[in-house]
This record gives C-alpha cells, structure tokens and sequence, in this order.
C-alpha cells in the first residue's frame, strides 16, 4: 500500500514523514540546502498490524507540481498535511484538486505546527478544511492536530492511518504488471537500477520484462521492498528493480514503464477519455497545447472533443492526442495542466489506450460501461476485428475478467483470438453467397470459387472468412471441397450448348489419340475459353491433363504408359530418343509425357536414362 503526501510549501510534509518513519526523505544536497523537497522521498511506514506502508513524499512548492503528480499517481492514501499556523494555502488547493481527479478515496489530515497557534484558532482552521473538502471523497477523513517537532499527536497520526489503510480494497495480483519508472540510477556491482510503484500486477527475479515506449529488453536480476531483497513484489508496493540488459543512459527517466515482456501493452499517441475541466478552466480548442500527466509521464498533448472544442465544468467525451508516447490503460486517471500560467485545469479517465486511428472520434458519449465500448470498438473495427489480447488495455478489465465480458457482450463474434462485430460477420456471410452465385453464373463449368480467392477479395481478416464459410458449410448452403466453394446444390456442367461444346472438344482429342491438340490450338477452334471446359472434362473423369497445355482421353493414357512399362522391363533403363523409337512420339509430345509419367510414379528418371517407377498401376 502507498501513502502520498500533499500539502504547501513549508507546512511540514518532510518532517512529519521523518517523525512517522525515521527517514528523512530529503536526501539531495540541494534540497538540504534550501529547506524544500524538490525531488520525491521514499520512506517505509510501520504500523503494528498492517504490512508495512511505502511513504511517498512530494514537493510542495509550486514550481515542482509536475513532480507531485509523478508520486501522486498510484497511491491508495493520501496524508494531506495543512499547517496550523497557515491554514488552507495556494499549493493546498491545487493539490487536493489532483487528487480528487486521481480518484483518492481514503486519506488523513494532518493538522501540523499545531503548537505554534492556541485553541480557538486550531478549531478555526478544522472548520476552514471541513468546507474545503466538502463535497470531495475526502471529505469526512479525519484531521488530527500534531507536531512533528514535539511528538505530539504522532501516535494519534498512525492509528488514523492504520484505520484508513485497512478500508483500502487489496490490490489484485492476478494482473498485468506495470510500474512507471520514478528514478533510474546506478549502483556499483549492480549496475542500473529503478525504482517506482507498482500498479498492477507482479514480478520476480529473473523475469524478463521490456522498457516502453522505447521497448528496450531487460532482465530482473533483482528486486528489492524497503530496502530489502525479496523474491517477488506485487501491486500497491515500492519497488527497486535492478535491471540486466540495459544501461542507465539508455532509460529515458520518468514516463518509461517496465512491464513483463510478451505482454499486451503498447505505448500510445492517442488516447480516448472522459475529460472534465474545471469551472474556471478556459475553453480548449483542438490547437491548444497543454500537459497530459499519466504515472510518471508529463507530455505535451492536444484535446479534441465532438465539435472541437473542450468546454469547462460538464464530463466531456475527448480524443487526446500527444507529442511522445504513452503507457496507459483504460482506466487510468490522468491531470490536464496548462503550461503559462502553469495551472491545474482539469482531468479524468483513460476510455481506450489504443485507438486504431490516429483521428479517432472520441465515443458517442461519457461514462460508458465496458461493453457499450468494446461494441463501438468492434464496429469501429470492421472486417480487421481486434486482438482479445488487447482487451485488457483498451477496455481496462483483468485478463481473467476477459471471458466473463465476452460473455455479457452482445453482438459480438469471436473467431481464434480475434472478436468481430456480429453484423460485419453477417455482411460478409452475404458477400461470400453473393460472389459465390456470381461464380456459377459466369463460370457454369467450373466446379466453384477458389477460397483463397474469397479472402483475396473481401478485404476482411481471413480467420473472419473462414469462420464464416464454415458457419455456411454448417448450414448447408455451401459445401468446400479441395479449397474450392460452391452452393451445396450445385452441379457444374452449364447449359445445353456448354454441354455441346464440351462434348465436341471431348470427340477431337479421343479422335487424335496419342497426338491431341494444345490448349491454344484447341482454343482456336473451340473458344478462348476452352481450358474451362477441359478442366470441367478432367474433373469428370473424362480427359487426363499431362501438361499445362495438353490434355489426353484416358485410354489414349493408358495405352501409352502400358507401352512405356512393357519396354523398361526389358533392361536397365532407356534414353528419350530409345523411348521416342518405342512410342512413336515426336519430342514434342514425348517429354511432357515423360515428364508426366515421372510424377506419378510410372517412371524414374536417372540421368539420360528412364527406369521402371513405383507405380503399379496406370
């Protein structure tokens, strides 16, 4: 579990962390100096009864909110702290506002330097923090009066916290992995480390995982809680990773996200959202730049919502555009800020981490359940349809929730790994019949379509194509045989004057016997297309086709095989020009019958010479 700190400028976070935890956070020279966080500070908490709490304390100085918002992202608790000799500040504001539009839900106030202000003014202060977070999640947390610099109320602090960390839901471990990446730094005989929260799911040691968005490849060669080695972490932890496979200068810094390798995650420019913007937020157009902060990402990023622009104060449906990639998930909460004046203006909650177009329409509308969505991404994507594995990131579920979605979602055809919307599946089930009469009616000799060809000619995944034609096979309105389709009634042969035709170009290559006429030469006499009609013959049994352009009746086949077995059982094999002699044929039929005795096994060719096959038949 992850307990962020908020709060102004000089109101005693760093401290009050030290007096929770014994740590001082502020570990930079820099920071020393100056008296201020600049940087995040990690420090375990332990409290008799729970695991041990990560600590994360953020800067509260306005010109560091970029870097709250990297260890504001992930926490399950919030330690608001407010100064009782100041009350409700600038910073405070603005950091309260972050965390509503994060969603934190649980958290404490802590009401420090109270032994700096009497009585009646410390309850003048409570009631002043009452109306603030009135009417937010945190409204009803408790405030505890203390001093990190007498101890008083310290003790009081971490049973509030105690109370507050047990109502937190335990995170799941049976999910993807990620952890956006904090600080990344070198330690001798390691070598690159990095440090984070970890969202969701776990790892061990010696896990592969990948480095997004630049997808650089690493190992876990170790993983460290608090300080100490352990063998796996899980979500709602701190975790330091030390890394095998990259090095330090390769890692980019905060937005890089270590996930487990052979995973579904994807790094992004465009992302679908809910959107609200403050009431005193200005209007944004789809020109306008500002900061998109996701985990530890801080982007440059355009909104564009239906119509153009973003209007303040109603939850608006956006499409989001940004400069550089992004890790995110549906579901992920994210902070909108402006850049001058630097200002918190708004936020909300990832819809779709994975759009297929860079211009994707933001949805219909906002607050849309998982399965309005998937059914708008199923018909957005069409014929292509989409990866089940990607669910878990565009639609925000578990993987193990995957199969209970697929099953309350109507509408929708899943096929190997793919899902398609049901109404393309029947579009395409009336295409595959339409293009498949058209056949017969323009090639009445044939036996069918080719299905390789239907996949050619859909344009459609061609899982979707032969889910479908098996759908058709299963209905008996089609039959497949060899890869070629056809209505299950259907009979090729053609018309009567097909059936003449064929009939007479059957009656010239049986009247020349050994010596038929080519494919062109009969063309010429017959139609240009002629070859239909032999191959129709060929499938019926009544012509042999022994080469590309030369057909054959079957006796005339079997007469001349018989002739060129008889004569290689007399010795130990004969030349073309020997076999020519024994056959009659000129080259010009001879070697393509070879050729085709060769393949069937009536003979084998060794060198010049031909030699008796396998084949026992004719």
């Amino acid at each position: 579990m992850i307990l962020g700190t908020a709060g102004h400028i000089d109101h005693g976070k760093t401290a009050l962390v030290c007096a929770l935890t014994g740590v001082d956070t502020d570990r930079l020279p820099e920071e020393k100096r100056r008296g201020i966080t600049i940087e995040l500070g990690f420090a375990p908490l332990v409290i008799d009864g729970l695991a041990p709490i990560g600590v994360v304390d953020v800067p509260g100085h306005e010109a560091f909110v970029r870097t709250m918002l990297a260890g504001a992202t992930g926490i399950d608790l919030a330690l608001v702290v407010i100064a009782a000799d100041e009350g409700i500040m600038p910073q405070t504001r603005e950091h309260l506002a972050i965390l509503e539009l994060l969603g934190v839900k649980a958290g404490v106030v802590a009401l420090t330097k109270s032994e700096l202000v009497d009585v009646e003014w410390a309850e003048l202060v409570d009631a002043d923090v009452r109306k603030t977070l009135a009417g937010t999640a945190l409204a009803n947390v408790p405030i505890i009066h203390c001093s990190a610099h007498t101890g008083v109320g310290i003790d009081e602090l971490k049973a509030a916290i105690a109370a507050a960390a047990k109502g937190v839901p335990a995170h799941a471990a049976d999910d993807l992995f990620r952890m956006p990446i904090d600080r990344a730094f070198s330690v001798k005989g390691t070598g690159t480390v990095v440090t984070g929260t970890i969202w969701s799911g776990a790892l061990a040691v010696d896990e592969a995982v990948v480095l997004l968005p630049r997808g650089l490849d690493a190992r876990v060669r170790g993983v460290e809680r608090h300080g100490q080695p352990v063998a796996e972490v899980i979500a709602g932890a701190r975790a330091a990773i030390a890394l095998g496979g990259v090095d330090l200068n390769e890692i980019d810094g905060r937005g890089t996200v270590v996930v487990r390798a052979a995973g579904p995650w994807v790094a992004s420019s465009v992302f679908r959202a809910d959107l609200v913007l403050h009431a005193d937020a200005p209007r944004i157009g789809p020109r306008t730049r500002v900061r998109f902060h996701l985990g530890t990402a801080d982007v440059a990023a355009r909104l564009v919502a239906t119509g153009g622009a973003v209007a303040p104060g109603n939850r608006m449906a956006v499409r989001i555009a940004t400069d550089s990639p992004v890790v995110a998930r549906a579901g992920d909460r994210f902070v909108i800020r402006t850049s001058s004046p630097a200002a918190t203006i708004g936020g909300g909650v990832i819809t779709d981490a994975d759009p297929p177009k860079r211009r994707a329409k933001p949805w219909p509308s906002p607050s849309a359940t998982d399965a309005q969505r998937l059914a708008w991404m199923l018909a957005e994507s069409g014929g292509k349809g989409m990866a089940v594995s990607s669910l878990p990131i565009r639609i925000g579920v578990r993987e193990s929730a995957v199969a209970k979605l697929l099953k309350s979602a109507k509408g929708a055809a899943r096929v190997g790994e793919r899902l398609f919307d049901e109404a393309i599946a029947k579009v395409v089930e009336r295409e595959i019949l339409s293009r498949v009469d058209a056949g017969h009616r323009a090639q009445p000799l044939e036996p069918g379509l080719p299905a390789q060809s239907l996949r050619s000619a859909l344009r459609v995944a061609p899982e979707l194509v032969d889910a479908v034609i098996a759908r058709l096979v299963s209905r008996h309105a089609i039959v497949v045989t060899s890869g070629v389709v056809a209505r299950a009634d259907w009979k090729a042969g053609g018309d009567g004057a097909d059936s003449k035709r064929a009939e007479a170009v059957l009656s010239a290559i049986r009247g020349a016997g050994n010596t038929p006429s080519s494919v062109e030469e009969l063309a010429a006499v017959h139609g240009k297309d002629v070859l239909a009609v032999l191959k129709h013959l060929a499938r019926r049994g009544d012509l042999v086709q022994v080469a590309p352009d030369r057909f054959y009746a079957p006796a005339a086949v079997a007469t001349l095989v018989k002739t060129i077995r008889a004569a290689l059982a007399a010795g130990d094999g004969l030349t073309a020009s020997q076999l020519r002699d024994v056959t009659g044929l000129t080259r010009k039929y001879l070697i393509p019958f070879l050729e085709y005795c060769d393949r069937i096994g009536v003979t084998t060719r060794r060198g010049d010479l031909r030699v008796s096959g396998p084949h026992l038949g004719t």
